[in-house]
């Protein structure tokens, strides 16, 4: 059994892909829907068509950001065509944080983090979706967690990206309440996605990223999904015991992979949370991901120039693509708990799926 981190060098960075007329790709093939659940309307968008027994990839993105500035960047690269011309994508925006999402009225009550999966299932029986590759970053990777835990069957394979197993303590708690106090809620979740020495020391992508937070979403309704994850139980996971209870024990069957930068605010709690997972199915990619970020490779947010630009986690679109490839190849046999440091990369695979 290996437990052992290895760096793993991605090159060739290639570049973003746009339309003749300059649109971003993930404008085309794309149909949006409002898809109505047992816990209120969810805004969707479905790229490509649910492939007889292929898996969809499932994003749910993170506070203070939508699909788009999420994920737009990260599927436009030219790297990633070689995953989605197998697979259809679907983007779930969370209730109210999609682009022009209109002000919930006075009164409203937000899901719960637990009601947000489970408003999952039905979209995807809808979409006709028979199961999903999720990928999700901080309250989105927590979802779909969630959903893997409650629908086991639906989950073929996750990435999650910052993912915190843990209920905010009471400590914590206060911590914001009290920051609260002299804080407004873009701070607050500029906290949630960069350590102190973050938001000192990039401050372009910091501003990127206080644009898209405080423009992008009514802040209501932000405050809501923020107060929601902020009200999260803890993910009831347990690392099995091979051969003694790992059928008993409550924890993610499907391969999964982990992803946080050396100097993300999650470091801490996703080793947590890799501490509970099983072993064999599980891989965690920790580490320097570029010289210029430590934040995990995870927010795809474009630039505001619409120029190349890196992601905010540490990496760039185009290593991240690649770690991604390496996790759900278009043309993969078979699955592997860890992947081979002396093979060639396109042999090092955490994941793979038979096209059918």
């Amino acid at each position: 059994m290996m437990e052992e981190l290895h760096d793993v060098q991605l090159t060739e960075i290639k570049p973003l892909l746009t339309g003749q007329n300059g649109r971003n790709l993930q404008d085309f093939d794309c149909q949006e829907h409002d898809v109505e659940t047992a816990h209120g309307v969810l805004h969707v968008t479905m790229r490509g068509v649910a492939r007889g027994n292929r898996p969809t990839i499932l994003t749910y993105h993170d506070v203070g950001l939508n699909h788009k500035s999420c994920f737009n960047s990260l599927f436009n690269y030219e790297d990633m065509q070689e995953v989605t011309q197998h697979f259809s994508v679907l983007h779930v925006d969370a209730p109210g944080q999609q682009e022009n999402a209109p002000v919930f009225p006075t009164g409203y009550q937000y899901p719960t983090m637990d009601e947000l999966a489970e408003m999952l299932p039905s979209v995807l029986k809808q979409l006709q979706v028979k199961s999903v590759i999720g990928i999700g970053v901080g309250a989105g990777a927590y979802v779909l967690t969630k959903l893997s835990l409650n629908e086991p069957t639906l989950v073929e394979g996750l990435v999650l990206i910052d993912i915190d197993p843990c209920a905010k303590g009471w400590m914590d708690w206060a911590t914001s309440k009290l920051s609260g106090w002299t804080s407004n809620l873009v701070d607050l979740i500029m906290g949630h996605h960069f350590s102190t020495d973050e938001l000192t020391e990039n401050q372009e992508i910091v501003q990127t990223y206080r644009l898209h937070i405080s423009q992008d979403v009514p802040l209501d309704n932000l405050a809501m999904f923020y107060n929601s994850y902020s009200s999260r139980t803890e993910l009831q996971i347990e690392r099995p015991i091979p051969g003694l209870n790992e059928s008993a024990v409550i924890t993610l069957r499907c391969p999964s992979l982990l992803v946080v930068g050396d100097t993300s605010p999650a470091v801490d709690v996703v080793v947590e949370c890799n501490s509970r997972l099983n072993p064999t199915k599980t891989t965690l990619l920790k580490g320097p991901l570029s010289n210029s970020c430590g934040h995990p490779m995870s927010f795809f947010v474009p630039p505001l120039d619409g120029g190349l630009w890196r992601t905010s986690s540490g990496g760039t679109a185009g290593e991240t693509s690649g770690s991604l490839q390496v996790f759900c190849p278009g043309d993969g046999l078979h699955a592997h708990s860890w992947y081979d440091p002396a093979g060639p990369l396109q042999d090092s695979l955490v994941f793979q799926h038979r096209l059918l």
